[in-house]
């Protein structure tokens, strides 16, 4: 989890918020592209209720996601970014973002052989600016 959760540590508060946010998607992104097997173990484990991590995802990635949503919150808030429902927000990405990695036998089902994360990345950046820019 130390691993999977650092990107959401680097997001710098200071920085520009539609940059930050893009670059924590475009880390999980790469990190599913990088780690598929890893990715898909963790999917495995909350598929199954999480037996052996439960208590990280209520103590450790609840306080680190509680934190990320209070960021997002006062970047609205000052109107660096529209206002969305943060939470919302971080899950679209992790599912937007670990999709490729946890389904990838569906993805190349459809998609073919080809590496799909080039196109799934400028999607994803596409996407997210027109939802999150002012």
């Amino acid at each position: 989890m130390t691993d999977w959760l650092q990107p959401v540590r680097d997001i710098d508060p200071a920085g520009d918020p539609v940059e930050e946010i893009l670059k924590y998607a475009k880390h999980k992104l790469k990190m599913s592209r990088l780690y598929p097997r890893e990715s898909r173990l963790y999917a495995t484990e909350i598929i199954q209720g999480a037996p052996r991590i439960k208590s990280v995802l209520t103590g450790e990635l609840r306080d680190v996601v509680e934190n990320l949503a209070l960021l997002i919150n006062h970047w609205a808030d000052s109107g660096l970014i529209r206002a969305v429902d943060p939470y919302h927000l971080i899950f679209s990405i992790w599912a937007m973002t670990q999709h490729y990695a946890d389904f990838e036998v569906q993805v190349k089902a459809i998609l073919g052989e080809k590496d799909h994360f080039e196109d799934a990345e400028h999607y994803l950046e596409d996407m997210l600016r027109r939802m999150l820019t002012v």
